[in-house]
């Protein structure tokens, strides 16, 4: 049974044309898929649309065999515990020290004013531990480098204990030796039976880690397939003729 069915999705943000058109896959539990395309292609809006930060036109998003796109109030709340996002720019509160931030992707358990618990934090910090920064607990989040932040955002995310992890060019930020850490830890927590969709630009991270490839053009499905079945012919249908694979 696939954890996510995507049927028909489509969205309009002008009521004239489509970033998401009439598109249609499904996610299982051990999946790492990779959304490739060039930029404006509807990645974002792809992923954006699962989690509900922005509502389809038309179409529907089926998680665990059950419509998410009527959901509201707590109903909504609970869906989202389950899908993580990491974000390109990270999305953390600078000011605020690390475990704070790793904290926070506990606030969809909590009512408003509540306090994290002891359990909780014992989490934070064993996630913190995972990504290599249990000793950065206590800096302020601007302190860090880019890759140290991005690792923040993945240890936030496990904090959600959830079964599919959203992320949005992870990696678009970084040095190529930095990404490949990331896309390291995500294919680690991805092996613990967390279904990852990772938008990308770099076919090369695509073979390595991706599990099953999806590629938008304009966005409408242009290949959906293994990554190595992408050869020059088809990378050239997906970004266009001139484009060169670096």
């Amino acid at each position: 049974m696939p954890i996510l069915e995507i049927k028909h999705l489509y969205k309009s943000y002008d009521g004239k044309s489509y970033a998401v058109n009439d598109l249609s896959f499904s996610v299982e539990a051990n999946d790492f898929v990779v959304l490739l395309g060039l930029s404006g292609s509807g990645k974002s809006t792809l992923l954006r649309c699962i989690n509900r930060l922005i509502e389809p036109t038309r179409g529907d998003v089926l998680f665990q065999e059950e419509s998410i796109t009527a959901l509201k109030g707590t109903e909504l709340r609970q869906y989202r515990r389950n899908i993580a996002m990491v974000f390109q720019q990270f999305n953390l509160v600078k000011n605020l020290s690390v475990l704070t931030n790793v904290l926070t992707g506990r606030l969809g358990y909590h009512r408003i004013g509540s306090a994290f618990t002891k359990a909780e934090i014992e989490s934070a910090m064993q996630n913190l531990k995972r990504v290599g920064l249990q000793d950065f607990a206590s800096r302020q989040v601007k302190q860090l480098s880019g890759g140290q932040q991005q690792r923040v955002a993945i240890a936030r995310a496990l904090m959600q204990e959830p079964r599919i992890i959203l992320a949005d060019e992870p990696v678009a930020s970084l040095d190529p030796a930095t990404a490949d850490s990331i896309m390291q830890y995500l294919a680690e927590i991805n092996g613990e039976g967390i279904a990852v969709i990772c938008s990308l630009h770099f076919l090369s991270l695509a073979r390595r880690y991706g599990s099953r490839v999806l590629a938008l053009k304009d966005g409408i499905k242009a290949f959906e397939g293994l990554p190595a079945e992408i050869d020059k012919a088809r990378f050239k249908a997906i970004y266009g003729e001139d484009a060169e694979e670096i």
